[in-house]
């Protein structure tokens, strides 16, 4: 097993919330959002597929009510738990990455 850099502690995504954070990369990186259901954790790209553009209204800041995200460009909404889009100007969900939480650190989860 390799080890995998931590995201983030699971207390730094508020319960029903959601937490920014920049993975780095050897081509650059990349934005996710990390949202928090109780002990679960789900982890998409912070780029709402309608125009490309950020989920947050400010850097790290996001809309969530409901179990829904809503992008602050265009107001389409995306369901907490599978990134499916729920309403607004969106043809296609969020795009998921794996997380795994491990003794309370978030992790990107080791491709099998």
């Amino acid at each position: 097993m390799t080890d995998v850099s931590p995201l983030c502690r699971v207390e730094d995504i508020p319960d029903a919330g959601a937490h920014a954070v920049r993975v780095d990369s050897a081509t650059g990186g990349f934005d996710l959002v990390l949202l928090r259901e109780g002990a679960a954790v789900f982890a998409y790209h912070n780029e709402c597929p309608h125009a490309g553009r950020a989920l947050d209204y400010v850097p790290g800041r996001f809309l969530v009510k409901d179990r829904r995200i809503i992008c602050a460009a265009h107001g389409a909404s995306f369901a907490v738990d599978t990134g499916a889009c729920l309403g607004g100007p969106c043809r296609s969900g969020l795009f998921a990455v794996p997380v795994d939480v491990v003794d309370g650190w978030v992790r990107l989860k080791e491709a099998a």
